[in-house]
């Protein structure tokens, strides 16, 4: 680790640099690290904080020590509780700095800031796409996210937890088509300038999913619900506009919910077991 000292404006003010070393050259950069799971950052929120702004600083001075093109991983959390529906990427949000879901928005926000800077001060080749919640097998079954709730509490024979009266909505975009759309962001010949998003422009209510997931474990019952009051900063509504996606890259998720929800039952069935 390497320390330099700077003054500005008669104030001593300190940097630290890691110099990672690394063999060879690097084309493309995929930068995923943080965790996304509400109950997970908000266990680790200062560290939350850290890796969406210092980690991606390493990340794009790395990047621009090799000329490599990065795909950073923002997310739809950087609206907060929106009041435009659906979201573009031209809306500027509604989240609040100083709550416990503020260490992930606002590090994700601040993370953006940087790719900003570095797209134009640097010339770093640094594209942002802004996934919406994201779904399928091999997710952790404990990671607080509705899906996963839904489907181990069905599975276990366990009433629905749901907050406020269900009305949220979520869009849920398969993890196959994610994958796809950040693939054909990362090939796209020219930076768009522009973070874009990737989601499901379909929206449900909680309670829809709880009714599909119930449909699809138990047939023929009806479910059983647990209330339990909003969290707080929670946001109402989530919906991508992915006009942008569709005219870049010609992308759109193909796979319903229905047929990615059954697939996510299947491998939940067997690890259960």
């Amino acid at each position: 680790m390497r320390r330099r000292h700077h003054r500005v404006h008669g104030r001593s003010w300190e940097v630290e640099k890691f110099n990672v070393k690394c063999p060879g050259k690097f084309d493309l950069i995929y930068n995923f690290a943080c965790p996304a799971s509400p109950p997970r950052y908000q266990e680790l929120p200062v560290e939350t904080v850290l890796t969406s702004t210092v980690g991606l600083a390493n990340i794009l001075h790395l990047a621009r020590t090799h000329s490599s093109t990065v795909v950073h991983a923002s997310t739809s959390e950087i609206y907060g509780d929106p009041i435009v529906s659906p979201q573009p990427e031209t809306y500027r949000g509604n989240v609040n700095p100083y709550g416990p879901r503020a260490c992930y928005d606002e590090g994700k926000r601040a993370a953006e800031a940087l790719c900003y800077d570095y797209l134009h001060k640097y010339g770093v080749d640094v594209r942002v796409v802004r996934i919406f919640n994201t779904y399928g097998p091999h997710m952790d079954a404990e990671d607080g996210r509705v899906i996963t709730n839904f489907i181990m509490q069905a599975l276990k024979g366990e009433p629905f937890t749901i907050y406020g009266h269900g009305q949220q909505t979520r869009s849920f975009c398969y993890v196959d088509d994610l994958i796809h759309g950040i693939v054909m962001m990362a090939g796209l010949k020219k930076n768009p300038g522009t973070p874009i998003n990737l989601g499901n422009p379909k929206d449900f209510t909680i309670k829809d999913l709880v009714e599909i997931i119930n449909a699809l474990i138990k047939p023929g019952t009806s479910p059983r619900l647990h209330s339990c009051p909003m969290p707080k900063d929670d946001p109402s509504q989530r919906k991508p506009d992915i006009t942008l996606a569709k005219q870049l890259f010609d992308w759109s998720p193909k796979t319903s919910l229905a047929e990615g929800l059954s697939k996510t039952i299947e491998y939940f069935r067997d690890f259960s077991i």
